[in-house]
């Protein structure tokens, strides 16, 4: 079943690329919001801000950067790097926090 449990093989293949995307199209290519509105951060389990240009979501609340890797989010922390200051400066001034 290609690693997704009681899920057509077509299904899977449907949440690896969205519809429409180029061959190396990743899950993350778009960022849906309601997608975002899904994952947390494992740490705090606070919501996540996309950073597009660095393909990363940021959990303000732990203070981490989560990467995206061929459009697919490493929700890990131990693959997180810690964001500075600086960072969770210009968050808060692009979206107040929650």
């Amino acid at each position: 079943m290609d690693g997704f449990r009681g899920t057509h093989p077509a299904s899977a293949q449907a949440l690896r690329r969205p519809a429409g995307a180029g061959a190396g199209a990743g899950i993350m290519a778009g960022m849906d919001n309601k997608l975002l509105e899904l994952l947390v951060c494992p740490v705090t389990k606070g919501p996540l801000d996309y950073d597009r240009e660095q393909q990363e979501l940021l959990s303000r609340s732990a203070r981490l950067a989560y990467p995206i890797r061929k459009g697919i989010p490493i929700l890990l922390e131990n693959e997180a790097r810690l964001l500075s200051d600086e960072e969770i400066e210009r968050l808060a001034a692009l979206r107040p926090p929650l």
